[in-house]
């Protein structure tokens, strides 16, 4: 497998350059970015969160874990983490727990951690456990389009 065809066409259709940087199989987002030696915060993870009837997607660095409890108070409703198994209609091009942080490439409306608004550069998983896709933060940016923001990390 490598980076989601939903994820690249979107990449594209934004215009955004992109770098794909292969590592070994790491099932979780810190892993990978110890395999590849990039700092956890410059590698971001998306966790996938249900408020009400609605799915959303909290991106965060994966060296820090999500707040629900700030998440909750930003949105105004209770949230809750979803389930994996929640994941694979939502992301079906993708890996088991592998589902690229930027939301709008699948419909689905994102929430940033504040510690991921300015950044530089940013890592994240490509929709595999083996690719790590690389942006300027300028992309990252243009990739989150309408994304809110709060201090939703731990």
């Amino acid at each position: 497998m490598t980076i989601s065809a939903k994820l690249r066409n979107y990449m594209n259709l934004c215009g955004v350059a992109f770098e794909e940087v292969p590592h070994a199989f790491a099932f979780q987002p810190a892993k990978a970015a110890e395999e590849t030696h990039i700092p956890g915060r410059r590698v971001a993870k998306g966790v996938l969160v249900r408020a009400d009837d609605e799915y959303m997607l909290a991106v965060l660095p994966s060296s820090k874990q999500v707040a629900l409890d700030n998440l909750s108070r930003w949105l105004g409703r209770k949230v809750r983490l979803a389930e994996e198994k929640e994941s694979v209609a939502l992301f079906e091009d993708c890996a088991l727990g592998a589902m690229p942080p930027i939301g709008a490439a699948f419909g689905i409306e994102t929430i940033l951690d504040d510690d991921l608004v300015e950044s530089d550069e940013v890592y994240f998983e490509g929709g595999d456990h083996r690719t790590l896709v690389h942006v300027a933060g300028r992309d990252w940016s243009r990739l989150q389009g309408k994304a809110g923001h709060c201090a939703l990390s731990a």
